[in-house]
């Protein structure tokens, strides 16, 4: 019977995908082979030394760090990211996170890791949206890793304008003591992933690991989704 309704609701309103706007075949999530394929990966996970670990060095003692997809204005990426931030679209963080998981598996990026905080959103902006997008990200990783997540550890502490418009040096300034750390106690000598869409300045992970400074023994990695071309 389930099948029938199913069938029928598919055949009035097909998914497509989010990308081309073609049909989406049977197994086929969001986007379909074609588009998932097409992505822009950074391939940042096979290199020592990438980009991302170096955008951090200086700032705080990374473990290791990548961000999935390269993210272009106007490109496919930018549209995920509009979705899953803008449209209400959480499953898209979900199927990101399991695909960019499963796919950085191989390479043992998450081997070590305890547990997976995403960056938090203020409350406010999380009530307005219904749902933190980095937290639909983790809960993808986590579906695949079977790390934990532990969303409550962190939190925003003041709400901030979007860093969308800002410029360099306003990005950091807007971040400046913006994290708190509510557990230090339950993050003594673990090693945990912070977990964020977009890296441009790479201002926002940066505060989040100031919080996290005087904690005992921590390490900490980063994954983003997506890193901007202006980063």
């Amino acid at each position: 019977m389930m099948s029938i309704r199913t069938d029928l609701w598919e055949l009035f309103f097909p998914r497509c995908c989010l990308i081309c706007g073609n049909r989406l075949s049977h197994g086929e999530k969001m986007l379909c082979l074609n588009c998932l394929s097409g992505l822009p990966r950074t391939g940042f996970h096979l290199q020592k030394d990438n980009p991302v670990e170096c955008n951090f060095w200086g700032k705080f003692p990374v473990e290791r760090a990548t961000s999935y997809l390269y993210y272009a204005k106007g490109g496919d990426v930018r549209q995920l990211l509009y979705e899953l931030k803008y449209h209400n679209n959480k499953e898209v963080g979900e199927i990101m996170g399991r695909t960019m998981a499963a796919e950085l598996m191989p390479s043992h990026f998450f081997e070590g890791i305890d547990l997976i905080i995403p960056v938090p959103l203020h409350r406010r902006r999380e009530r307005q949206r219904g749902y933190n997008q980095s937290g639909c990200l983790a809960q993808g990783i986590s579906a695949v890793t079977g790390i934990p997540v532990h969303p409550g550890i962190m939190v925003r502490s003041r709400y901030t304008e979007t860093q969308t418009h800002k410029g360099q040096y306003e990005r950091w300034e807007n971040v400046q003591d913006l994290f708190v750390c509510s557990f230090p106690e339950q993050l003594e000598n673990k090693h945990v992933l912070l977990v964020d869409d977009v890296l441009t300045t790479g201002a926002t992970i940066v505060s989040c690991a100031d919080a996290l400074r005087a904690v005992p023994g921590l390490r900490i990695s980063v994954l983003t989704l997506a890193l901007a071309g202006d980063s």
